[in-house]
């Protein structure tokens, strides 16, 4: 009693022909019929009313139910369809209990449900059991007959692909052996057969196309129940292992997968009721795209919410991760795999489409993830070979080399990266994103190869600025007939050094020659346009700071002289020759400052200068009736524009204001000169001498009659020879004599007092040193030594003044004070 409770006994269509949708569900989840793939056969039994089907399923397959109760009477018991689980038969077995034919509750003219309820038990059924009595073998008008033309014409509408199994049971077999009954049954059954109207094709077909036909008698239940009961025990075993070759359900072409067995009877029992014909082929693809599409959509909601894929997806849209390719293809593989288990029995043609269109959905669903992981390799790469790029660079290896190495590296780790992040089940192609890291990885090349040539070029152009510029400027200040040349000769070493050096390093990044070539004249370029652009700063500071460079160049020469010490003027000097001398030299830095002359070209600007300005008669001699000034004009003669510095008119202006600078230069040395000359020439001219020894004659006389007068002459002239030392007149005239009687005046007075009474403390000094000791002698020795220092300070200065000398020497100055 126990088994018979899980047969789990199902209403499945009722009398009026409703399908139990929720029924059949509920059975399947039951029986777990979904997992039985095609490893299940479906059973039903059909016959006349109260003919003894439900007994015989219960006793046979171990289900319940419900028989009719003899003691009641005759009546119908089973209304509709049930379906229930056969208890203990593998594979699964499914048997289905059909309402009687020929029932009086329906009437003689309703029998639109038995041929419906007939043609969904051939539809969905394996084996078909057709209960019917013993003494109507043979029998024209036995209930049996009907019930077969049932079945053959509606067998006509299925244009099924499989034999269906027919198997008669005679009931309540009496003494007749079974040989001799099945023979006359079978003929029945032809008869019937060929009374069928059939379609033109299927005109000639045999039943044995349709149809195969098994036969088995039973005892009566009632009469002979034990005997019954054995008998059905030894059918029973004919249902084991059904579906295997030569079975009663060998025959498995056009079997529905046991996961789409509810939707495929929903669909079967729809069409019947519509009263169509049905095409079990056509059903089974239909079943097949519906479940499929069913399976495909569970499994891509439980790959949605994989947690493993969740998880993947989160981690890679911040970072790559590793192994992600074999991981993703794991989890997708799984999901498929899934998907063919549960869909392997369905229409293969069907099957494959869905599956198709299932994992077309996943790999749309992972494909961002796949990118992602491609843009984390794309930046990784890209920022490893910066690095790398950087440090071939730092380590010395050429520009181009590095690039081509580590390109080609970068490269191929993009690639090994690439192929583990690819899944089996995609055929994706990640050229675009590669392409993507080599127009990058060019870029940056690029960019690091104009940063480096740039970085280079300025280098080189230091390097020149550092060499040319301050040897320019010297040469330019100490403008000779040879700066020019001297420029032009640094100008060419240090550039053929400059482009030697660039081109050693330009050779590293492989350029084609033509770039190189316009490199290296460019960087010729700017060390010309570093020697103009000297040239024309000095220019510039010619004009601007005028008294700064040509008066300083006039100024030097003119107030030093040849060993560079500075010049006395003594009276003896040219001072016109040293004035022209000096100018002509400061004319050389304006004729060297005129114009750039980095070329071999002659030009005449310091010869127009010179006649022009030095020599303006010589120059007028020269052109002799022109009347054109030679400086009046804005450009010169064979020299382009472009390389003038200073025009002759701008030459003509700084020249006459030179001279208005140095005018007083020279003015001051002819003053100077003159002076000293005065300063010089103290005694009186020959004349005068001669005329004071004829006049003085008597007085001469007298001096020598007299020699106390000579003693005093000769105090007096100490005392003024003192007091020319003391003053320094010859030094006070230099200037002039107005500036000379000023300042004696001033200092005579002071001068004076100073003297007497240095006078009175030499004097004074010996006698308190020593006052027992001989005082006379002491004072004669004070007067005598006084006498020779003012001696010896007057002979001084007076040789000092015969060689011509302007300053008086400190020494005697020293001795007097």
């Amino acid at each position: 009693m126990g088994e018979r409770d899980h047969c789990c006994s199902t209403h499945l269509i009722d009398g009026d022909g409703t399908f139990n949708i929720t029924g059949i569900d509920s059975f399947m989840k039951e029986v777990k019929l979904s997992e039985c793939g095609l490893s299940y056969a479906v059973v039903a039994i059909m016959g006349p009313q109260s003919s003894g089907k439900s007994t015989l399923l219960n006793h046979l397959f171990g289900t319940n139910f419900r028989e009719m109760d003899a003691f009641k009477g005759r009546s119908q018991t089973t209304k509709g369809i049930w379906m229930a689980h056969c208890v203990g038969i593998e594979p699964c077995t499914i048997v289905m209990d059909l309402e009687g034919t020929d029932g009086r509750e329906r009437g003689e003219d309703d029998t639109a449900f038995e041929k419906q309820s007939a043609l969904f038990a051939l539809a969905v059924s394996d084996i078909v059991l057709i209960n019917m009595w013993c003494h109507d073998i043979g029998r024209e008008q036995a209930a049996n007959k009907p019930l077969l033309k049932t079945v053959f014409q509606v067998m006509m509408r299925l244009f099924s692909p499989r034999k269906t199994t027919l198997m008669f049971v005679i009931r309540d077999k009496t003494r007749t052996p079974l040989e001799n009954l099945e023979p006359v049954l079978r003929e029945d059954i032809q008869k019937i057969w060929d009374s069928v109207p059939k379609p033109q094709a299927h005109k000639e077909t045999p039943l044995s196309e349709f149809f195969n036909v098994e036969v088995v008698a039973l005892s009566s239940f009632e009469e002979k129940e034990e005997h019954f009961k054995e008998q059905v025990a030894n059918l029973r075993q004919r249902f084991f292992q059904s579906i295997a070759p030569g079975g009663l359900a060998g025959d498995r072409r056009g079997v529905v997968p046991a996961s789409g067995f509810s939707f495929s009877a929903q669909q079967i029992w729809k069409v019947i009721k519509e009263n169509k014909d049905l095409d079990l082929p056509a059903h089974k693809v239909m079943v097949a795209t519906v479940r499929c599409e069913e399976i495909a959509n569970e499994k891509f909601s439980s790959f949605i919410a994989n947690e493993e894929w969740r998880q993947l997806e989160e981690t890679v849209q911040s970072h790559p991760v590793p192994g992600f390719g074999r991981k993703l293809t794991s989890i997708l593989e799984v999901c498929l795999s899934e998907y063919d288990v549960e869909a392997t029995y369905f229409d293969e043609g069907v099957r494959s489409s869905k599956r198709k269109q299932l994992e077309d959905k996943l790999l749309q669903l992972v494909q961002p993830a796949y990118q992602f992981m491609l843009g984390h390799i794309r930046s990784g790469t890209f920022d490893r070979f910066k690095e790398a790029f950087q440090n071939s660079l730092t380590e010395g290896k050429g520009f181009a080399v590095a690039a081509r190495d580590c390109t080609e590296y970068s490269m191929s780790q993009f690639d090994e990266a690439s192929a583990d992040v690819d899944i089996d089940q995609a055929n994706w192609d990640s050229s675009r994103v590669r392409d993507k890291l080599r127009r990058d990885i060019d870029a940056h090349i690029e960019e690091v190869r104009a940063a480096k040539l740039s970085e280079l070029t300025t280098m080189y152009e230091t390097k020149l600025n550092e060499a040319l510029s301050g040897p320019v400027e010297a040469l330019l200040d100490g403008a000779s007939d040879d700066t020019w040349p001297a420029i032009r000769k640094l100008l060419r070493r240090e550039t053929e050094t400059a482009v030697r050096g660039f081109s050693n390093a330009l050779s590293g990044f492989e350029m084609d020659e033509v770039t190189k070539e316009k490199m290296l004249l460019r960087l010729e370029d700017h060390a010309r346009g570093v020697v103009e652009a000297k040239a024309k700063e000095e220019a510039g500071r010619v004009v601007i700071r005028m008294k700064d460079s040509i008066v300083r160049r006039f100024s030097t020469l003119f107030s030093h002289d040849s060993d560079s010490m500075p010049r006395v003027w003594t009276g003896k000097e040219d001072i016109r020759a040293i004035t022209k001398t000096a100018r002509s030299a400061s004319l050389k830095l304006l004729s060297v400052m005129a114009a750039v002359r980095l070329d071999d070209n002659a030009d005449s600007i310091e010869n127009t200068l010179a006649l022009a300005l030095i020599d303006p008669k010589s120059g007028a001699a020269a052109n002799r009736g022109i009347s054109i000034d030679a400086l009046a004009s804005s450009s010169w003669e064979e020299v382009p524009s472009s390389k003038t510095l200073l025009t002759p008119v701008q030459c003509k202006s700084l020249w006459r204001q030179f001279k208005v600078e140095t005018e007083y230069t020279v003015s001051q040395a002819i003053a100077a000169q003159e002076a000293s000359k005065r300063s010089n020439n103290w005694l009186p001219p020959p004349w005068a001498i001669v005329a004071l020894v004829v006049l003085g004659f008597n007085e001469f006389m007298t001096l020598l009659r007299n020699p106390l007068y000579l003693g005093v002459i000769f105090v007096a002239f100490l005392l003024m020879k003192a007091l020319w030392v003391q003053l320094d007149i010859s030094g006070e005239f230099r200037n002039g004599a107005l500036p000379g009687i000023l300042s004696i005046s001033t200092k005579f007075l002071p001068t004076v007092m100073n003297l007497l009474r240095k006078l009175a403390e030499e004097g004074q000094s010996p006698g308190n040193a020593n006052p027992q000791r001989n005082p006379p002698v002491p004072a004669k020795t004070v007067t005598s030594n006084d006498n020779g220092g003012l001696s010896s300070s007057a002979s001084s200065e007076i040789t000092s003044s015969e060689n011509g000398t302007e300053y008086s020497s400190p020494a005697p100055r020293q001795k007097v004070q």
